[in-house]
């Protein structure tokens, strides 16, 4: 039999059989007017596989017991304190979240309100369970209730989470996307600037060397004029051999 259980707890042999070395998943366990809550408390964010078990006991006669991490509170104040934990992490999530500006913050929350999730929502269904096997208790009512208030909050906070940071992933794309179009632009100019110029600077760097060809002697200054007004109409064959500026990928 596992050792789970408290040995002062007068629980069916049945729950004790059904419970092995690990407590297993959240659930409800109900014989013969008992009822065994076998949950798990807030998943610690550095460590979300390892799962701590808190089992709640209500006996026929409606008398509540409780173990695990609100060992200090019993009856169904334990119980309730259980579900407010959830409660007050979703809540801290949910600050977190409206404060996010990064993608670093939001995948933080992204992160920690997985595990959160997952919990909640199988302890509203140990819950909904244990409505289903003790219907006129209306104190498991009122916690199921509660739990699934839990669900939905850390569900939206979640939800919410991931589409921020798709949204700040998919930002910072476009804008790295509109820096490489800026810088495209100008890389198109400048090269249509330089090939304007490029003739120019060409022949006064060949007509520039001090070596004596002849012409330097004819044509004066009528030469000048010609070479400068030559080159720039190459120029500008050139800078239209570069074809259109790139078209915005916006």
């Amino acid at each position: 039999m596992s050792k789970l259980l408290p040995h002062t707890w007068a629980v069916p042999d049945r729950f004790r059989t059904r419970l092995g070395a690990q407590a297993g998943r959240q659930r409800a366990m109900v014989h013969e007017g008992h009822l065994l809550l076998v949950l798990h408390v807030l998943p610690n964010p550095h460590d979300p596989l390892n799962r701590t078990a808190a089992f709640f006991w209500r006996a026929p006669d409606g008398s509540w017991k409780a173990t695990g991490a609100t060992s200090a509170r019993s009856g169904v104040p334990a119980l309730k304190s259980h579900v407010e934990a959830f409660t007050k992490v979703v809540a801290e999530l949910e600050d977190r979240l409206e404060k996010a500006a990064r993608a670093a913050d939001y995948f933080a929350v992204v992160q920690e309100s997985g595990p959160v999730l997952r919990t909640a929502r199988n302890l509203h269904k140990a819950l909904q369970e244990a409505r289903e096997g003790v219907p006129n208790d209306q104190d498991l009512i009122s916690l199921r209730d509660l739990a699934g208030d839990v669900e939905r909050g850390a569900d939206l906070v979640h939800s919410d989470a991931k589409a921020g940071l798709e949204f700040t992933i998919a930002r910072r794309a476009e804008d790295q996307a509109d820096l490489a179009q800026h810088i495209a632009t100008s890389g198109h100019r400048l090269n249509l600037l330089a090939a304007l110029f490029f003739p120019v600077t060409a022949i006064a760097t060949v007509m520039g060397m001090n070596l004596r060809h002849g012409l330097e002697d004819t044509w004066k200054p009528y030469l000048f004029w010609v070479v400068l007004t030559g080159t720039f109409i190459v120029g500008f064959i050139v800078r239209g051999s570069l074809g259109r500026r790139p078209s915005s990928s916006s």
